[in-house]
């Protein structure tokens, strides 16, 4: 078997219509917002204006900075730290929002409060906390988006392309922080002016309009309306992500109908929409939320956003002349890196990327803080080993962990929770987002380069955590997965040889789905749906069946 297979790129070719790339590219400029928002904080902390008018006075640092000004720890740590909180408090309150009005307008309000926040920001002139506070309100967006770009496109687009559309979120993000630290480069230029700064910000309304602009053409999910009671919508929104050929076939559009409506109705029987329904025990639903939280948490604990806030402080720190380009250099990297990271998701599943990713990070964070501690911090060889291993650390983090743990919510809850439990679990990202944007300078203070260390322990962590707690969900259906996590049967180890009722493997499904496929494109004459009545014969899985002859 070669390492590009036709058949699967054939598979995707099937269901990858005009409608569902736009879907991913345009829900996915929620994530350019963020990295624009991560991006570009750490070149204004360097810049002469900003600090003259945010920072202390310190006549010591007109020699380091240009200006007898500088940041303590506490007031750098809240500029950087309160979009986190905001992004936590947006996280929470999506859930609620998104059940009400649908995950579409919800994303649309909340590209309004961004521009509020980008304004705040915008119209600072002397006082840090309404920079801090405008960061907090664009937060409130970021945060929120982060938990609804993930649910929209995972209930909207067909599983053969699920991974990879869903992980074009953190696609954006590298594009966003990429675009930023291009920005202030250029901007860094008039450091001394207002619009170093200003000037960067203006720019982040456009991002913001493109979102808003996108999510009022695309359709509201179909499962949203489904579980709303608007069949019609509902099928209408289905034919409008198959694109113009599935006008020609109902069938596909039939069986997916068949098959949401069937999952809606048995949930809505015990639902409890309260957001304490994403704790109950049943289902594995407990377990999938702390799953969901734990996976982000450690996210954040890779280390990756060490290098996106404070990138240029630390290069600056080795005695290098333009940090602006070293941080555009790891921009590019980020970006390049997960293009990659959107293939292995879909060729090699979703455990095993983030199992070597995480042991690959661990690996290179060690040489960081191994030669930041012992080496000549100001040596042109110690820069250029720096360099090399955050480079070579954000390639894993960019092609692996990224990418992977936004597929990873987007995939493990059933619907009745998914909104609350999405939300639970993406609070656990902004919280931990915070607290290390906000403790980093404190501990970078004391330990210095050892703080790779760190990071590179839990990196370890969150591999052991993948490898026995997280499911292989590719090539299922959202309604498959969860099956899979209730099957007493299958364990984390174990769940990539877990099947779909009705199927004797993965590949059978996927093949099944192909002809389904070929059905609404009209490319089969004679097409049977005998695959589709074999999804619905039965509810049970092959691993359970063999578990009970046994």
């Amino acid at each position: 078997m070669g390492l590009f297979r036709s058949e699967r790129f054939s598979d995707i070719k099937a269901v990858a219509s005009g409608p569902v790339i736009a879907i991913g590219v345009t829900a996915s400029m929620g994530g350019f917002l963020f990295g624009a928002d991560t991006g570009q904080i750490s070149g204004f902390l360097i810049m002469k204006d900003f600090l003259r008018r945010f920072a202390q006075f310190n006549q010591d640092a007109e020699e380091k900075n240009g200006v007898p000004n500088e940041f303590d720890n506490v007031r750098e740590g809240l500029v950087v730290g309160l979009l986190s909180i905001g992004c936590l408090i947006g996280a929470l309150v999506a859930a609620p929002i998104s059940n009400r009005l649908g995950r579409r307008m919800a994303m649309i309000a909340l590209c309004g409060v961004f521009i509020i926040g980008n304004t705040v920001q915008i119209a600072s002139f002397w006082e840090w906390y309404q920079v801090a506070i405008g960061r907090f309100i664009c937060g409130l967006a970021v945060g929120g988006l982060s938990v609804l770009v993930p649910v929209y496109v995972s209930e909207t687009v067909p599983k053969q392309v699920r991974g990879a559309l869903v992980a074009t979120y953190q696609l954006f993000v590298t594009l966003g922080i990429l675009t930023s630290y291009v920005v202030n480069l250029g901007t860094s230029h008039v450091d001394s002016t207002p619009w170093s700064w200003r000037g960067a910000l203006m720019i982040g309304y456009l991002w913001a309009l493109i979102l808003m602009g996108g999510m009022f053409v695309l359709p509201e999910t179909p499962r949203w309306l489904l579980s709303q009671g608007r069949k019609e919508d509902c099928i209408k929104a289905l034919r409008w992500i198959a694109g113009k050929k599935g006008k020609q076939n109902a069938a596909l559009i039939d069986s997916q109908y068949q098959e949401m409506s069937a999952t809606i109705h048995a949930q809505k029987t015990f639902a409890n929409k309260s957001f304490f329904s994403s704790f109950d025990p049943k289902d594995k639903i407990l377990y999938r939320t702390l799953l969901g939280f734990t996976l982000q948490m450690f996210q954040q604990l890779t280390g990756a956003n060490y290098f996106f806030y404070y990138g240029t402080t630390i290069f600056k720190s080795v005695g290098l002349t333009n940090p602006f380009v070293t941080q555009i250099i790891l921009g590019s990297v980020n970006v390049v890196s997960t293009f990659p990271g959107l293939w292995f998701i879909e060729r090699y599943g979703r455990r095993k990327p983030l199992i070597i990713g995480g042991l690959w990070q661990c690996a290179w964070l060690i040489v960081f803080a191994a030669v930041g501690s012992e080496a000549d911090a100001n040596s042109s060889t110690t820069g250029s080993i720096l360099i090399l291993s955050a480079c070579m650390f954000i390639f894993g983090f960019a092609s692996t962990w990224g990418p992977g743990v936004w597929v990873a919510i987007g995939e493990i809850f059933p619907l009745r929770v998914r909104s609350h439990s999405a939300s639970f679990a993406t609070a656990g990202n902004w919280s931990w987002n915070f607290l290390l944007a906000f403790f980093t300078p404190y501990i970078v203070s004391s330990i210095q380069y050892r703080y790779g260390y760190v990071f590179a322990g839990c990196n370890l962590l969150g591999v052991l955590i993948v490898f026995f707690f997280y499911y292989e969900s590719s090539n299922l259906t959202l309604e498959q997965v969860d099956a899979m996590y209730t099957d007493p049967a299958t364990k984390p180890w174990t769940s990539s040889k877990w099947v779909p009722a009705g199927y004797s493997s993965r590949r059978e499904a996927a093949e099944d789905e192909k002809e389904r496929a070929d059905v609404n494109a009209g490319l089969r004459e004679n097409a049977t749906t005998r695959h589709i009545e074999n999804r619905h014969g039965s509810m049970e899985s092959n691993t359970t069946k063999e578990s009970a002859t046994a």
